[in-house]
């Protein structure tokens, strides 16, 4: 059964300030979406929301048309596995035992064999087998990183959600974990992701999402995701844009920025702000 994930009219406060308001957003089974926008801008929050990890203000979250937030947690760790943006490692468990913690919402009292066949199955589909018996605080920052993807990959959740994955990373790991996203996608699963470059998400993203100020932002006359002039307005900060392929890549503009020149055109407002490629 496929697993659409619709985000309907969220809102979100702390205390008295607003983070989000009135977002929409809709993922089909499949896809690799991202979030992008602005540090402040709420995608963080926004995250972590669509994992059922905080509760909006207003509106809901559906997954297949069941209230994401009225699952039990063990039934919403079944579908969907979140990696947040830092992980403080304590002990020097095996990486092997990292990876089995991903099955703490299958197992009932001691991990099986299946658990352990899923352990070693994430493991090699994120290509770190080879890491299998090495204690987790001695492995680098990136390696890290993939020991967490294969950990939440050993849930076998139908939706992946990611708070900006390729932070800290070389650009070695970058391109790997990139690669296997995509990969993921082609077997099935839907990835989430909130990424701070946007020239991964142009080059690697099938739909994407931009938040400013809480709320969701549409290209004008239904230009591309990558319109340079968008992209300006969505980060305040003047955009180039390099011709690349199929898409373009987008460099700041230095020399206008510190001039203090904004070519930006008005962007128009809208709460479905998806755009399929």
């Amino acid at each position: 059964m496929e697993q659409t994930l619709t985000a309907e009219t969220i809102g979100y406060d702390y205390g008295k300030r607003t983070v989000l308001r009135n977002v929409f957003l809709e993922v089909p089974q499949g896809m690799l979406a991202v979030l992008l926008g602005a540090n402040g801008s709420g995608k963080s929050t926004l995250l972590r929301i669509l994992a059922g990890l905080k509760t909006p203000s207003t509106g809901r979250v559906r997954l297949n048309g069941q209230d994401l937030h009225r699952m039990k947690p063990a039934k919403r760790a079944r579908l969907v596995g979140f990696l947040p943006q830092q992980h403080r490692p304590v002990f020097p468990f095996a990486v092997e035992e990292v990876v089995l913690t991903g099955r703490a919402a299958r197992v009932r009292l001691m991990p099986g064999p299946e658990d352990r066949e899923q352990a070693r199955l994430a493991l090699e589909q994120v290509g770190i087998s080879h890491l299998r018996q090495r204690p987790f605080t001695e492995l680098s920052g990136g390696e890290q990183q993939l020991v967490m993807i294969a950990r939440v990959l050993a849930q076998q959740p139908k939706i992946i959600m990611l708070d900006e994955p390729t932070a800290h990373l070389d650009l070695h790991f970058q391109a790997h974990l990139m690669q296997l996203l995509r990969m993921l996608v082609r077997e099935g699963l839907t990835v989430i992701a909130v990424l701070h470059d946007p020239n991964q998400a142009i080059s690697l993203a099938d739909q994407f999402y931009f938040l400013k100020d809480g709320t969701c932002l549409e290209p004008p006359n239904h230009q591309s995701p990558w319109n340079v002039s968008f992209l300006s307005r969505v980060y305040s900060t003047p955009l180039q844009e390099v011709a690349f392929g199929a898409r373009p890549l987008v460099f700041p503009l230095f020399s206008n920025a510190l001039a203090g020149n904004n070519s930006s055109e008005e962007i128009e407002l809208n709460n479905n702000a998806v755009f399929s490629v």
